[in-house]
């Protein structure tokens, strides 16, 4: 992310086959939550990694299927004792993180593992792992069609939408970090390109 960022960061696979990990990342309102959960429900391979969050349950959401919901305090306790792999202060008293624990968990069942994860935290995943993380960025149209997707969402008070454009517009000059960069504008054909970058990185044959 650029220097002047909000964040402050520090059904069963084969025996024989690697376990990687599969990073999407985007800025907000990019589509990549709707590309992973396609991805999730097309191939057994995968498993999804539930991030930790400070954020404020969202109406539908399940604490331990969408997210571990987790108080300031609990979080900040979990980065003194070094549990995660990568995490982020996304807004101020806002953090996100991975749990050494949840990559544990799921390559200890088999699994390849899935992230929905912020600008960030991707770049820390990958940079962690290497060539076992694919590492994707999902990029809108243009920064116009973002913004005005951000807008018609209509879930936040106009302070925070105004931060979450600003965020999302210094994101977008990330993109040419990492391996591949899939452009979500007809999103039919943004699942399509997606499902062959997986099926090529984990060598899916259909």
């Amino acid at each position: 992310m650029p220097s002047d960022k909000e964040n402050i960061s520090s059904t069963t696979v084969l025996k024989e086959k690697p376990r990687k990990l599969v990073v999407f990342t985007a800025p907000s309102g990019a589509g990549k939550t709707t590309i992973v959960r396609h991805l999730l429900q097309k191939y057994d391979e995968l498993a999804f990694s539930i991030s930790v969050t400070t954020r404020a349950k969202r109406a539908k959401e399940v604490d331990g299927k969408d997210y571990y919901f987790s108080s300031i305090e609990e979080f900040k306790q979990k980065i003194d004792n070094g549990d995660f792999v990568e995490w982020e202060e996304v807004y101020p008293n806002q953090f996100y993180g991975t749990l050494k624990s949840e990559i544990e968990r799921l390559r200890g069942i088999g699994k390849s593992i899935i992230f929905d994860i912020d600008v960030q935290g991707a770049l820390d995943i990958k940079q962690l792992y290497q060539d076992e993380v694919l590492a994707v960025f999902i990029k809108p149209p243009s920064p116009e069609v973002l913004f005005e997707r951000l807008r018609n969402r209509k879930t936040e008070d106009k302070k925070s939408l105004e931060k979450r454009i600003a965020k999302a517009g210094r994101e977008l000059a990330y993109a040419d970090r990492f391996d591949t960069i899939l452009t979500n504008d007809i999103l039919k054909l943004a699942l399509l390109d997606a499902e062959m970058l997986v099926e090529r990185f984990l060598s899916i044959k259909k």
